[in-house]
């Protein structure tokens, strides 16, 4: 069966399985004050149990993405996903917080294939108009994925148990692996692909990406690459955010703003919504940008995580919030505004870099977004019962303002908004 705009429907089945990735690194969060009480986990463990998620994801986000360039999309994504399920449905068997950090790192280390798998998909079935349109579906399903993690792992946790809800939110992820095997080829060789489609995406191809030079995919080329640099920093001054959301945002509403697992059931999902609808937004905002005021491909985008940092000073502000609404407002906000961010980051990967390197070059920037998280989430561990969740979260708002500012002077000085052959 022919399918006429075949590539929606791929980047929909990309998201399919970032959500369900999204779904099973988040239930821990979720059921972080839980496990707390059953295992008597301090705090400063509980940050070591996400530190060896995030060690493990930070490590393994190249060698993901150089695997699935090197091994293919289809196999390599699919191996990946059955990696992670299994290693999600392992934490109903934990005992301890050891156990929960061994856990961790296994989910952590094959999780780290979501974000380069989706990318390579974008720069393999989009051309470059169209990316940040895709990223933005493709990035609303990390934030679909947290969204509906309070609301299930919640409700699989107070009807059933903590340890069932880890089954659940990994034995999904098998599912998708399957039909991920069953559906997905590379637009040269899928058949319901329509002929005329094809021939755009390899037109598209066969033009030079914005001046990069195609050169083997070894890590030291891109590590030396001024292209890599210009989003490695923002994308780590960006990532604690996202990090926060997801593992101490259910933490920081049961301890210092009185929620109990059915409150962060109820709400802690906003957040998460928001997010999606940044994500959306975002990946329409460079088009909007370059159509409204003649803005080339990069600067678009450039504009657009400006926009992000600026809103992202709303999260920074909860220390002062009065009552649950204004606190998941404002944290709503940040969400929104992050997902600006990232999706225009994960973009402009694919802008910069050949289609040859993406999954590499993606995994090793974002590589550098989750040291940033690692650092940030084992701060908190350290600080929060000290200083107070206050301060760490006004950081996140100058790292992202920070952030927007360097990649506003890399780009003017390495004149990579001028270099843009736009499309």
């Amino acid at each position: 069966m022919i399918v006429r705009g075949l590539r929606w429907y791929i980047v929909a089945l990309v998201s399919c399985g970032t959500i369900l990735n999204y779904l099973a690194r988040n239930s821990l969060g979720v059921l972080a004050p839980t496990l707390k009480t059953t295992l008597h986990i301090t705090t400063q463990q509980y940050s070591y149990i996400v530190g060896a998620f995030q060690g493990a994801y930070t490590l393994m986000q190249p060698v993901c993405g150089g695997l699935i360039d090197y091994i293919g999309l289809r196999f390599g994504f699919a191996l990946f996903a059955v990696g992670w399920s299994v290693a999600n449905m392992l934490h109903a068997v934990a005992a301890s917080w050891l156990a929960l950090a061994v856990f961790r790192a296994l989910l952590g280390a094959t999780e780290a294939a979501a974000i380069p798998a989706g990318m390579k998909a974008i720069a393999s079935w989009f051309p470059r108009r169209e990316r940040s349109i895709a990223t933005g579906y493709f990035n609303a399903g990390t934030s679909f994925g947290a969204l509906l993690a309070p609301p299930l792992v919640g409700f699989v946790s107070l009807y059933f148990s903590w340890r069932a809800a880890f089954v659940v939110t990994g034995g999904l992820g098998l599912i998708w692996a399957a039909v991920w095997l069953w559906l997905y080829r590379s637009p040269s060789q899928h058949p319901a692909i329509t002929t005329a489609e094809r021939d755009m995406i390899a037109a598209d191809r066969n033009l030079r990406q914005i001046g990069a030079p195609a050169s083997p995919m070894r890590p030291g080329v891109i590590l030396r690459s001024s292209r890599f640099w210009t989003l490695a920093v923002p994308r780590f001054l960006a990532e604690p955010a996202w990090q926060t959301f997801s593992f101490w945002i259910p933490l920081y509403l049961s301890t210092e703003r009185g929620f109990d697992i059915k409150s962060i059931a109820l709400f802690a999902w906003l957040p998460f919504l928001a997010a999606d609808l940044g994500g959306i937004l975002g990946g329409y905002l460079s088009p909007f940008f370059m159509r409204a005021f003649g803005l080339s491909l990069v600067s678009s985008r450039v504009l657009g995580i400006f926009l992000g940092a600026i809103c992202m000073i709303a999260p920074g502000s909860v220390m002062f919030a009065h009552g649950h609404v204004a606190v998941i407002a404002l944290f709503s906000i940040g969400g929104f505004a992050h997902q600006i961010i990232s999706v225009l980051i994960n973009t402009l990967t694919a802008d910069l870099f050949p289609e040859e390197q993406v999954g590499l070059a993606n995994g090793l920037v974002g590589q550098a977004g989750w040291l940033g998280g690692l650092i940030f989430s084992l701060a908190i561990g350290q600080l929060a019962e000290t200083v107070g969740y206050g301060p760490l979260f006004a950081c996140l708002s100058l790292f992202d303002l920070v952030g927007a500012v360097y990649l506003f002077l890399m780009v003017r000085h390495y004149g990579l908004a001028s270099s843009a052959k736009d499309s």
